[in-house]
């Protein structure tokens, strides 16, 4: 299932020169001329970080979008992260999480409002620094790095000079009126991570993603400055992000709404600095350290460590695939060629405690990131990227939809979707769902291995009548047989793959009731 994706230009849209854009780039100059090195014929300087206007600069619709448009057309400058003194940069990731935000000094704790806001500080590993601002009144009011803000247990926060500026922030949110709770962080390169109600942290989301495992290095497009708009009663909270790279910019406008399922609508743009051939869209990265199926090196008592079990996949045609994520011994990169993806993402279908026994990590409460594009995405691919990994710690597994189109230099490319922070994902496929994989050596010699994949659905026992078909290339797979259990709803299905000697093997296994599907479709690759 691995394809290089070919590259094909995109065009830049035409521009309207309307009242409304005269009168909002009017709002950019000014903003740009607050922004170091941002002002008209001056390039960005390599100690420069975006600051953000003065109090009570209008913020307009689009007004980031023309900011980063701008920037685009500036030669890159990467932020400077050498003006941190070591008793920050040095700190462990034990010591960095002591720093924490003083009570009552959440931005509108004493609001009664559905969120507060909490600027992290830097230090550690996150040095990068992220200009803040909030929305109110439709004006601007810049957040100045404020060392009261902060307590650190065990040390003193350093005493700066200059505003240090911040490394992101932190929401939390009252799901359903109740107290409020952690909902959101924003923080590290152009990451950020939601959760719905009653979850820990898990998988995490990109802004936006280039070159990942590409021979010419992966690019890290960084958060340079964050608008949060203050909410109205029973609203979302919006937020206008400004990311920046060596090779583009971006735009974001991201609408958050915590709940049950917790959801974010983003409304982005890139502007290529430089020709892009490796874009991705929709990035989602998770840990996946040991399971049933895949123990590699893994000495441990609990039973998994890992914060996904897989890639699930609905298709432009409406295919519904299911993809266990692994620990491989080596770099394994998947595409999965598609046209107008109706969704992706990267699911934790493992809810049990038994499934992990840890009683400290709680992998059964990660969330699952299902993303919902809007409009027609056009041709690409959903491409998986797993990573061999010695700590669960890593996340070493990424999914990303992949446009076929190359953005040349100085084009622009807009996309929206809407992600689904979810225990389940919203919709469940027409077809019984994939509820188990384990794989083992095959009794006897050779180079046998003995599959079991369980499929789980009332559809599977409306009528008895079950087709497998099961495929592989290389290798060879014997006739499989099938195993029926009505009482959990459940079949399994047992096969050998003889894998003649070869370095991987891509098996392909659905269940048919004539020529119509009954069960998703399983892809999984086989590596020693």
């Amino acid at each position: 299932m691995m394809e290089r994706i070919s590259n094909d230009p995109v065009t830049t849209g035409s521009q309207d020169h309307s009242r409304r854009d005269l009168l909002r780039q009017g709002s950019v100059a000014a903003l740009m001329g607050a922004l170091p090195g941002l002002s008209a014929g001056v390039a960005l300087a390599e100690d420069a970080a975006p600051a953000l206007s003065a109090a009570g600069t209008p913020f307009q619709a689009g007004m980031v979008a023309d900011l980063a448009r701008a920037l685009a057309k500036r030669p890159y400058a990467a932020p400077r992260t050498d003006d941190l003194p070591g008793a920050l940069t040095g700190l462990n990731r034990e010591q960095y999480n002591a720093i924490r935000t003083a009570p009552g000094s959440a931005v509108w704790s004493q609001d009664n409002l559905g969120f507060t806001v909490e600027p992290l500080h830097r230090g550690s590993v996150f040095t990068g620094r992220v200009a803040l601002a909030l929305v109110e009144d439709g004006k601007v009011r810049p957040l100045a790095y404020d060392r009261s803000r902060f307590e650190a247990e065990g040390f003193a926060l350093p005493e700066f000079k200059d505003d240090p500026g911040y490394s992101g922030l932190r929401i939390r949110a009252r799901f359903d009126g109740g107290e409020l709770t952690d909902f959101a962080t924003f923080q590290g390169a152009s990451f950020f991570r939601l959760i719905a109600a009653g979850q820990g942290f898990g998988v995490t989301a990109r802004a936006l993603t280039l070159r990942p495992a590409d021979s010419r290095g992966e690019e890290f497009p960084e958060l340079r400055a964050i608008w949060v708009e203050r909410p109205g009663p029973g609203g979302p909270l919006v937020l206008h992000c400004l990311v920046d790279s060596a090779s583009a910019t971006a735009s974001l406008r991201m609408s958050l709404r915590p709940g049950g399922a917790s959801l974010c609508d983003v409304e982005g743009t890139v502007f290529a600095r430089a020709a892009i051939d490796h874009l991705g869209l929709g990035g989602m990265t998770t840990s996946y350290f040991f399971g049933p199926y895949d123990r590699r090196g893994a000495d441990d008592a609990r039973a998994g460590a890992y914060a996904s079990t897989g890639l699930q996949i609905r298709t432009g045609a409406g295919e519904a695939i299911w993809r266990p994520a692994r620990n491989p011994e080596t770099l394994q990169v998947s595409s999965f060629v598609d046209e107008n993806p109706k969704g992706f993402g990267l699911m934790q279908r493992a809810r049990r405690y038994g499934d992990f026994e840890d009683d400290v990590q709680h992998w059964e409460w990660r969330p699952s990131l299902w993303l919902e594009p809007f409009g027609n995405w056009g041709p690409g691919a959903v491409t998986l990227l797993e990573i061999p990994s010695d700590s669960e710690f890593n996340e070493n597994i990424l999914a990303y939809w992949r446009p076929k189109a190359k953005l040349e230099a100085g084009t622009e490319h807009a996309f929206s979707y809407r992600q689904h922070w979810c225990w389940q994902p919203p919709e469940a496929p027409p077809v019984a769902l994939v509820s188990g994989t384990r794989s083992g050596k095959a009794k006897g010699e050779g180079n046998r291995r003995l599959f079991l994949v369980d499929f789980t659905g009332d559809i599977l026992f409306a009528d008895p009548d079950l087709q497998p078909t099961l495929l592989t290339s290389p290798g060879t797979v014997a006739p499989p047989t099938l195993y029926r259990y009505p009482d959990r709803k459940t079949v399994r299905v047992s096969f050998e793959l003889d894998t003649g000697g070869e370095k991987a093997c891509e098996l392909r296994l659905l269940l048919k009731r004539g020529d119509a599907p009954v069960t998703e479709t399983w892809l999984y690759r086989w590596t020693p």
